[in-house]
């Protein structure tokens, strides 16, 4: 049987705002399960979920942790381990995370959920005939658009390609400001790093390592091929934000800003989807749609990716172990699991038998358009060395405070990642 779960006051020990936990009962003689997630919007979902599966399993018992919102998943997941006290499963971002913990990692191989993974989808787990990861769910990010301003401005989305139509597009809606009731073409949030590091970076690292997560993982440099095109792409959207572009942050971003009306569009995913939705549901069901970051030569591609993998603790007993993966072939397989996927979670699912007309968000429903039909850039980031997307934003963060060139973030950038490979070694 497995150990009990952190207590209260462990857990309050570590400063762990945003966890959601309950504790596991000492004289219950079911196989116990517990979930760390870092989801902590569908914490309520996921918990309704498990009590349906020990409906149908009354020999176990399953007991969800999400900690998010603020607090530092990773870091509590590798106290947890250093504590003796792990979970049974896991969530970890590819490569780069699942490294810290391969002492752990059980094969996943066997299981029906391997086999119905969409393709590419465990490409960055996958170790010869192992398979040590499990896909949560897509996800896609490019530039949210509001349909109505745009159509007032004369601008067709739909005719926006190359990076020279979008530049059109912004200079057309800028000089209309006024007339359209905005602030800006754009909301930047320069106070998060991820956003420039992690997401604008990969569309233009992905091609350097031929998209690729695992060659970036093993790859000693970046060279920044696409480095140039990178910046004029960062210095567009920087250029025709809201000022000053260092004080915005994700919230200001999407809740104020943009679902306001306050800009035209914003770089983000199909996350963004539920605040939205709470702000004002009909504009975020019929007001707005997204369109891909142009780069060249993959002009009409999305980057679309998975954003984490489950993972099975192997320092547990057969039986326990047994029981965690037959949870995950459950939620992603039966009809019950994938309704709540579907429409609970409203994940964008990464595995087949799915009936994907049923998702309804529209940020959503373009990000499986775009997987369905191959036209993706795949995500490289759970490639990079740890923290690397934060360290590459906060460089870019001195760009935009004029402390340094673009050169000189690249080059940075460059220092940073030989650094971190080098002490890997």
């Amino acid at each position: 049987m497995r150990k009990a779960a952190l207590s209260v006051m462990t857990l309050s020990m570590l400063g762990l705002a945003g966890c959601s936990f309950e504790s596991f009962s000492a004289d219950d003689d079911r196989t116990q399960i517990e979930i760390m997630s870092g989801k902590v919007e569908i914490n309520d979902q996921f918990e309704a979920l498990a009590d349906k599966y020990e409906e149908e399993n009354p020999d176990v018992d399953i007991r969800i942790i999400s900690v998010g919102g603020g607090s530092d998943y990773i870091g509590t997941l590798k106290s947890r381990f250093a504590s003796g006290d792990a979970p049974d499963v896991f969530s970890a971002f590819g490569p780069v995370e699942l490294e810290q913990f391969d002492a752990y990692l059980t094969d996943l191989s066997d299981m029906e959920s391997a086999e119905t993974a969409l393709d590419g989808t465990l490409e960055d787990v996958t170790y010869g005939d192992n398979i040590y990861g499990l896909p949560f769910n897509l996800e896609g990010y490019g530039l949210i658009y509001n349909k109505e301003i745009f159509e007032q401005a004369g601008v067709d989305a739909e005719s926006i390609q190359s990076y020279e139509d979008l530049e059109a597009a912004v200079q057309t809606i800028d000089s209309q400001k006024e007339e359209l009731g905005i602030e800006a073409a754009f909301a930047y949030p320069g106070r998060e790093a991820w956003v420039t590091g992690g997401h604008l970076a990969n569309a233009f690292l992905a091609p350097e390592f031929n998209e690729s997560s695992k060659e970036a993982w093993e790859s000693d440099t970046v060279e920044f091929e696409r480095g140039d095109e990178f910046k004029r792409m960062f210095d567009l959207q920087t250029d025709y934000s809201i000022k000053p572009v260092l004080s915005i942050n994700y919230s200001q971003q999407v809740e104020q800003y943009f679902a306001q009306g306050d800009v035209a569009m914003i770089q983000q995913g199909n996350w963004v989807y539920p605040s939205l939705a709470q702000s004002d549901e009909e504009f975020a069901n019929e007001g707005i749609d997204m369109m891909p970051i142009p780069v060249e030569g993959r002009e009409g591609d999305m980057p679309v990716g998975v954003p984490n993998y489950w993972a099975v603790n192997n320092d547990n007993d057969d039986e326990t172990i047994q029981e965690a993966k037959d949870f995950l072939d459950w939620m992603n397989n039966s009809e019950t699991g994938k309704e709540t996927v579907l429409n609970e979670f409203n994940f964008v699912p990464a595995y087949e038998g799915y009936d994907t007309s049923e998702i309804s968000d529209p940020l959503s429903q373009k990000v499986n358009e775009h997987f369905e039909e191959d036209n993706v850039i795949n995500w490289v980031t759970s490639g990079y060395p740890s923290a690397f997307d934060s360290y590459l934003g906060s460089q870019a963060q001195r760009y935009l405070s004029e402390d340094y060139t673009w050169e000189e973030v690249l080059q940075a950038a460059r220092d940073e990642w030989e650094r971190k490979k080098e002490s890997q070694r």
